[in-house]
């Protein structure tokens, strides 16, 4: 599979897939997408801010990272201290299980790894799979100082199913407990499992690691398989974490090509991409943390604004909330509203709820559509069945942050937090599409 590189990816909707494949791959943890996204922004010039530096207010693209976030921009010459910002939000985590504390586990001569469920799991789909070990490290130097290594390993786990010999029920409706059925299989016999110092052999750029220095470490598993092609005419992309990797990738993609010399205009073109979406958001690096109020304040403080000049912005400022939705599924249509019944191939969502669980509102809309108009695609409304809770995003909670106008939008998947998702390639090629005509706002 090719990696395009940074804005390059082929217009074509399949060659924009396989990119997102590769992107996902390399992605298994937070911390691992934001270090793919920031080395895609260095290969298009961006540069990183470190956020203990005075921010530089010259023209050109930035980025911060912030643990398992990313917030990167892209300010044009003609930005003044309170011109607007045209912001893209998205998450870089995804359902799926941590590694608790003192996570070796010796039973009846297997080795398992303890962990807990990390957000809304569809725990059976994650059964009969070879899964990785991924996130990061706390290393010890030799000087004292902390310092944060990234590992991943290859297929090394499985959480096996029960036989149904052994569970002849099994069919009639699967109940796994959270304790004791998903701790994973990896070893057996002698000796005794070690699962930090394998962690410690697996940093991602080859380092030696003394497992004696680790001193905290935050791992997840990831599902291995590498995302297809899939379909009668190769329509369908199967792979992990489509929720919201997806997003990641296609506002990435859509920011290096609308900062691409005077395609920018005078507003700061900004995607921030925060971590621990699907647990609340509630951190330093989510969306209810004050990573992007952090970041913006911070431009505009460097443009030679001040509070005053910092509030008008926001007040001219949008934010695209860019989360995976639902398609309609075909096997359970009653779960979907009866009549807006968003279909594969025809689009992305604008995602819209009257209890403001999503942030969607008449004027943002207007926005959406013109965005959608500007960039030659089509989308489609979502609104929940009334029977069926609506689940919600970084989008209200930005609202409610920092007073932007905030719209809702996604690309439409079937299998939504299972450990492989699948999306339509059009649509998924009609959001970055749909995200570069907002960046633009021709």
């Amino acid at each position: 599979m090719t990696d395009h590189g940074p804005g390059t990816a082929p217009l074509d909707p399949r060659g924009n897939a396989e990119d997102l494949a590769h992107f996902v791959a390399a992605s298994p943890s937070s911390y691992h997408a934001v270090r793919q996204t920031a080395r895609r922004l260095e290969a298009a010039g961006f540069v990183r801010q470190h956020e203990t530096e005075d921010f530089d207010g010259g023209p050109g693209g930035r980025y911060v990272v912030r643990d398992g976030a990313i917030v990167a921009w892209y300010t044009p010459a003609a930005a003044t201290p309170d011109q607007g910002f045209r912001i893209v939000g998205a998450h870089t985590d995804s359902p799926t299980f941590k590694v608790k504390p003192q996570s070796s586990i010796d039973r009846f001569g297997w080795h398992q790894i303890g962990v807990e469920v990390y957000g809304g799991a569809l725990l059976n789909s994650w059964l009969d799979r070879e899964l990785c070990l991924a996130g990061r490290l706390s290393v010890r130097a030799d000087d004292g100082r902390i310092e944060e290594k990234l590992v991943a390993t290859g297929p090394v786990a499985r959480i096996p199913q029960l036989a149904i010999h052994l569970d002849r029920s099994a069919n009639e409706g699967l109940t796994l407990d959270r304790q004791n059925h998903v701790q994973p299989v990896w070893g057996a016999g002698d000796p005794p499992s070690d699962v930090l110092g394998y962690l410690a052999a697996h940093e991602v750029n080859g380092e030696t690691i003394d497992p004696g220095s680790v001193t905290g470490y935050e791992i997840v598993l990831a599902d291995t398989q590498e995302g297809r092609l899939f379909g009668q005419n190769h329509e369908f992309l199967a792979s992990g974490r489509l929720d919201n990797l997806s997003s990641v990738h296609a506002g990435l993609e859509a920011l290096v090509r609308a900062s691409d010399g005077e395609a920018a205009r005078d507003e700061t073109l900004v995607l921030a991409a925060f971590d621990h979406e699907e647990i609340g958001s509630s951190s330093r690096s989510g969306a209810a943390g004050p990573i992007l109020d952090d970041v913006l304040v911070r431009i505009a403080a460097a443009r030679g604004g001040g509070p005053a000049e910092y509030r008008r912005a926001l007040a001219g400022s949008v934010c695209l909330s860019a989360d995976a939705g639902h398609l309609v599924h075909p096997n359970y249509p009653g779960h979907h509203d009866p009549v807006n019944q968003p279909k594969p191939g025809s689009g992305p969502l604008l995602k819209i709820n009257a209890n403001q669980r999503y942030a969607t509102d008449a004027v943002g809309a207007a926005i959406w559509a013109r965005a959608c108009e500007s960039a030659g695609v089509g989308y489609q409304e979502f609104v929940s069945n009334n029977d069926v809770p609506c689940g919600s995003t970084i989008g209200p909670i930005t609202a409610t942050r920092l007073g932007i106008r905030t719209i809702d939008v996604g690309l439409g998947l079937l299998s939504m937090h299972s450990a492989r998702e699948m999306c339509h390639v059009e649509d998924l090629w009609a959001l970055g599409r749909a995200l570069e005509g907002f960046y633009r706002n021709d």
